[in-house]
């Protein structure tokens, strides 16, 4: 039974006193694989930020599970933009993976047999355990990748954020890493911060178009004719998308697009 994992309301926030985001709403349920979409600037990020409870909101709410982020952040897993790991330096894929079972606040210890375990589990996942004693620095970035989710996954999380996973990845690698993505869906709830939306639209079943506003697109309204019109989505009073949604004339919609 499908049920709303995440539900912000009259979200704003602002950076030195520049609108970032304005009067978001929305909610997503869980089982939705959704992709954000938006110019550099608009806001994908920092919305990211605000649902992982790692800023705080202007004004509005923003809950996961009915709690505030912070409180359910064993529940979550993210993959940041920049993951910075020095090529040269000696920790191995596992050790890496590990990394996920270190809690905020916590004095680092030993792992256990049970982290070790779920690690393994974890890696094995992604189809990276017989990488586990490799040097994360020997690793192409597509495989790279796949350790930072098994990272994620290790908590076995309900959702999970991924913000631009994607970018030093090559073509045959992304389309191997969102059929990853599509198969842990099964399990996991996913938002995803992408540019590669005609090739991520084969996996996604929704799209938060972001600039300053949000504009939800459920799996109903996603045609051939609306992915290509998002490449044009700004998000703001009108999203173009939703006149595609009315019906209405490709005029009003160029016209618009133009502006």
């Amino acid at each position: 039974m499908r049920n709303t994992i995440i539900e912000i309301q009259n979200l704003n926030f602002s950076y030195n006193g520049q609108p970032v985001l304005v009067d978001v709403n929305f909610s997503l349920q869980s089982g939705d694989f959704m992709v954000m979409i938006g110019p550099n600037g608009g806001g994908k990020t920092t919305l990211i930020k605000l649902m992982l409870g790692l800023l705080e909101a202007g004004s509005g709410t923003v809950r996961l599970f009915g709690q505030p982020p912070k409180s359910v952040s064993h529940r979550i897993g993210y993959v940041p933009q920049d993951v910075h790991i020095n090529k040269n330096f000696p920790v191995s894929v596992l050790d890496v993976v590990l990394m996920g079972k270190i809690r905020p606040g916590r004095r680092w210890s030993r792992p256990s047999r049970e982290d070790r375990v779920a690690a393994l589990e974890a890696l094995k996942l992604v189809e990276m355990d017989k990488y586990c004693g490799h040097r994360i620095g020997e690793l192409s970035g597509g495989q790279k990748q796949r350790v930072f989710i098994a990272r994620a996954l290790v908590t076995d999380p309900q959702l999970l954020f991924l913000d631009e996973p994607t970018a030093s990845i090559d073509t045959k690698g992304q389309g191997e890493f969102y059929s990853l993505l599509k198969e842990l869906n099964k399990t996991i709830s996913i938002i995803i911060v992408s540019h590669d939306l005609m090739v991520i639209s084969g996996y996604v079943k929704s799209v938060g178009c972001v600039n300053q506003r949000f504009h939800y697109h459920g799996h109903a309204e996603l045609t051939g004719e609306m992915i290509e019109m998002m490449y044009h989505c700004t998000a703001e009073d009108t999203c173009p998308v939703e006149l595609i949604a009315h019906g209405l004339p490709h005029r009003v919609l160029h016209e618009h697009g133009d502006e």
